[in-house]
């Protein structure tokens, strides 16, 4: 509880765990698990986010990029969002930059100014403490202001933001691809 009496609840979603999941959510055209429709709905009503990704190649890794397609395009608008990376050299900072605030600029999130990359060498140091408080600040109060915290006209009231939702509901009981073709020779005669 803080001083202003507000709480906070918060979940922490390891990508690892659920990289079979999104990998058929890519090869079975869109259609997710139970257990990624839990994730997609939970990102869907979350009042906001901070996405970390290991930096892989110059850019996000994989694997956060195939959990941000299996995302709805539109259950991010207006949530704030805290950006942040790390990386075995600083050489690769841009990357929140240059990447990831393009990435949530496409699925209109408002990403805080302050984002947070660290480095190797900067585990431990005061100066990552400081970003970290900084953003951390940035993102609470993203989230109590209900848009005023954002400049005028980018980003819509939170309070008044219509329902998220995490994509179109399937069936649980939906058919296997492979199932549907097996048998099927491929030359149109059956």
């Amino acid at each position: 509880m803080s001083a202003l009496g507000e709480s906070v609840e918060t979940s922490f979603v390891e990508l690892r765990e659920v990289a079979g999941e999104l990998a058929t959510f890519m090869v079975t055209g869109g259609i997710p698990t139970p257990r990624l429709t839990e994730l997609r709905e939970q990102v869907a009503t979350a009042d906001g986010l901070i996405a970390v990704t290991p930096v892989f190649n110059a850019s996000f890794s994989g694997l956060f990029k195939m959990f941000f397609d299996a995302v709805d395009p539109d259950s991010l608008t207006g949530t704030p969002v805290l950006v942040a990376a790390t990386a075995g050299t600083s050489r690769h900072s841009l990357v929140l930059d240059h990447a990831m605030r393009p990435l949530f600029a496409h699925l209109r999130a408002v990403v805080v100014p302050t984002g947070v990359f660290a480095a190797t060498e900067d585990f431990g140091s005061h100066g990552l403490a400081e970003r970290i408080t900084r953003a951390a600040a940035q993102l609470a109060a993203a989230v109590l202001s209900h848009g005023e915290y954002a400049v005028g006209g980018f980003a819509p009231d939170l309070a008044a933001r219509p329902r998220r939702t995490s994509g179109t509901p399937v069936e649980a009981d939906v058919t296997p691809f492979g199932d549907l073709l097996r048998g099927h020779s491929g030359s149109g005669q059956g």
